[in-house]
């Protein structure tokens, strides 16, 4: 990773540039989910690059904690929780200012809001930091947009404030995220790589699983499953694949969230695979789903390949290095593949109408670019994985 302030007379800068060496205390924010907060991670080692001795906060939905409770750039990891307006008024009122008050007292020199949620005007307005930055909203003209404007020292461009389809909305997040500190003039030649630490209890549940489910040698993870089912190809093409890689010799360690629909999936897929003639079914094994997203990190980690959609597991694999096959339907892989790991993208090219965003075909949640993806070229992204990161010829034998 290359980080560092240019120096002015050197390199060109914003007028408006700032010094980040002065920096005292940095809040970051991020209110979205699992995977949107740990791609932030880039943005917190950046900033302690360009500035060692501030002390760099985030805030974020207490559900995705665990995606930065651990990371050593980090000073604190402030949370909101949304269960607070389950309360009633006065309990939600309170809880939010306590959050304000802890807030206010860290005297925050810089805010970074990476989204356009509106409550990131209301809060850098009332922590008044020296500087604060924002995406710049595309249509900015109306009652809203002028406040938002007013609000932040600095606006940058990102994906949703330019026109769909141009170069910059096909920008990757990552550096989406960045380039909220480019705008305030800091040159990141080598944006650095995502951060997540499992921490003792993660690594020590992770090992206790696979000691649970007997896998003692290398293995494949796979989790096919996601909140949004419309992002998931289908039970049978993961039967397909699952019988492919058993038949080869590998064992396979299939995981989900603790959700009603994935759990039903899941069985779903075994089900599949065990009425399948010789396939050596006592190879895949499941991970009980009242696991930490810690645990799922230590466990992929261990793993030689994660294979699964574009969702949080998917960054999390990336986050700890594992070479990585993932799904792309209806989401668009250049704002959201594995970042900065060796990985291939599965993606149809016979659909020009994706990347759509859209929850399934005319929304009827079934992705027809998705749901027809080939195994065998799924198999054949392995394959080419297993080569590109000096393995043997043999395929899934990763270095």
């Amino acid at each position: 990773m290359s980080v560092s302030p240019p120096p002015a007379p050197l390199l060109q800068r914003p007028a408006d540039a700032i010094d980040f060496t002065a920096l005292r205390r940095v809040l970051v924010v991020m209110l979205r989910h699992h995977g949107d907060v740990l791609l932030t991670s880039p943005v917190h080692s950046a900033l302690r690059a360009a500035a060692p001795d501030a002390e760099i906060d985030a805030l974020v939905y207490r559900e995705t904690l665990p995606m930065l409770a651990f990371n050593p750039d980090l000073k604190r990891v402030h949370t909101i929780d949304r269960a607070w307006k389950n309360g009633g008024p006065v309990a939600h009122a309170r809880a939010e200012w306590r959050l304000y008050a802890t807030l206010r007292e860290r005297r925050y020199d810089l805010v970074v809001q990476l989204t356009e949620h509106r409550r990131g005007a209301w809060l850098t307005r009332a922590l008044a930091p020296l500087h604060s930055v924002a995406p710049r909203l595309r249509d900015d003209g109306g009652l809203a947009g002028r406040f938002w404007n007013a609000t932040f020292t600095h606006r940058y461009a990102n994906a949703s404030s330019v026109v769909p389809g141009s170069a910059l909305a096909r920008r990757h997040t990552v550096d989406q995220n960045l380039d909220a500190l480019r705008r305030l003039g800091l040159a990141i030649e080598r944006p650095p790589a995502l951060t997540m630490v499992p921490g003792d209890d993660g690594e020590r549940d992770a090992a206790a699983l696979l000691s649970r489910l007997g896998v003692d040698g290398p293995f494949v993870a796979m989790q096919p499953t996601s909140r949004w089912l419309f992002k998931c190809w289908p039970v049978a093409s993961n039967a397909a694949l699952i019988a492919s890689l058993l038949r080869r010799g590998e064992t396979v360690v299939l995981s989900c969230a603790p959700d009603d629909r994935e759990r039903t999936m899941i069985a779903a897929i075994v089900a599949a695979v065990a009425a399948m003639r010789d396939v050596p079914g006592e190879r895949l094994r499941v991970a009980d789903d009242d696991g930490t997203l810690n645990r799922l990190a230590a466990v992929i980690a261990r793993a030689k390949l994660f294979v699964g959609i574009d969702s949080a597991p998917m960054h999390i694999a990336a986050a700890m290095g594992t070479p990585t096959v993932a799904l792309f339907g209806p989401s668009g892989e250049f704002n959201w593949r594995p970042w900065q790991v060796p990985h291939r993208v599965v993606a149809s090219n016979a659909h020009t109408c994706r990347p759509c965003g859209q929850d399934g075909c005319g929304g009827g949640k079934v992705s027809d670019c998705l749901v027809r993806l080939p195994v065998g070229a799924v198999l054949d992204a392995i394959d080419d994985l297993a080569r590109e990161t000096g393995a043997s010829h043999d395929p899934l034998r990763f270095a």
